[in-house]
């Protein structure tokens, strides 16, 4: 997920989340939405994207679950963070993506011609991303992480703001902060990068997380939702010419993500399927990908 310069340290995970919500209305649950409605049949009926490896997005549930109705998903290839994804975006590489809300705010204030639609991610008791150490480091409280080397999937977006405020809230200095050191890893990296020793700390989340806590050996220095609570976290942008030119098409899309959402909200984890997607069991916010 082409990542504008945002600055590492400049702005606050709860306050920048808080301020972003949806400037579409879509509908809760229901049946499929179908590209048949008003004018619909002049828009675009593909919606490219980039995707993340190992992980299924909102958009891609959305598609396969049936609430994209005629819409269909062109995958062009994988992104890593979401500042990227959103600048595939606003240069209409993409059809549209997601990144963590200051990311999205930073490039809405640099000018980027995009609009945010619905919150894509967000953590919860069941769903969140951890900072990992081996079970035998010397590594336990915040300080301890001066001088040592931090993985992220990238620079200014959700991992950055998460250790910052988590640093700032424990009582450390901005010259003490500066002494952590951010390295990008890619998702699919962290875990090995943890074990052999090459960074000191590293953020997981989603079946990455889930894979390498069931190998053990690592242990859990602390998580977003421990630190904030249940949040939404970040959003999908489109273009504003794109919405403009396809009115029934976007709300096609964020009335699918909205659906699929509840989706998850509502269906067991344990042999759960598209096919069987109702439960009195509420499991998830949001899963997605590192933003």
């Amino acid at each position: 997920m082409n990542n504008p310069q945002i600055s590492r340290r400049s702005f606050s995970v709860l306050s920048v989340a808080a301020a972003m919500a949806a400037t579409l209305t879509v509908s809760g649950c229901g049946g499929p939405a179908t590209a048949q409605e008003g004018n619909a049949a002049a828009e675009v009926t593909e919606l490219r994207y980039e995707g993340s490896a190992n992980s299924v997005s909102l958009a891609e549930l959305a598609e396969d679950l049936g609430y994209l109705g005629n819409v269909k998903l062109n995958w062009v290839g994988n992104t890593i963070s979401g500042p990227a994804s959103i600048q595939s975006a606003a240069t209409g590489a993409t059809d549209f993506g997601g990144a963590f809300a200051g990311a999205v705010v930073k490039l809405i204030e640099a000018g980027a011609p995009v609009t945010a639609v619905i919150n894509y991610y967000g953590e919860d008791e069941l769903t969140f991303n951890g900072f990992y150490v081996t079970a035998e480091s010397s590594i336990r409280a915040p300080r301890d992480l001066i001088g040592k080397k931090v993985a992220v999937n990238t620079l200014g977006a959700h991992s950055d703001a998460v250790l910052n405020s988590y640093l700032k809230k424990n009582g450390l200095s901005q010259d003490d902060i500066k002494q952590v050191q951010l390295v990008v890893v890619p998702p699919n990296d962290t875990e090995e990068a943890i074990r052999r020793g090459q960074v000191d700390v590293g953020v997981l989340g989603g079946v990455l997380q889930d894979n390498a806590i069931a190998k053990g050996g690592l242990r859990s220095l602390f998580n977003d939702f421990e630190l904030f609570g249940a949040f939404a976290g970040g959003q999908y942008v489109l273009r504003k010419d794109f919405i403009q030119q396809n009115p029934e098409i976007t709300k096609i899309f964020t009335t699918g993500v909205a659906k699929a959402i509840e989706w998850e909200r509502t269906t067991p984890r344990e042999g759960s399927s598209p096919a069987s997607p109702a439960s009195s069991t509420s499991v998830s916010v949001m899963k997605a990908p590192l933003p």
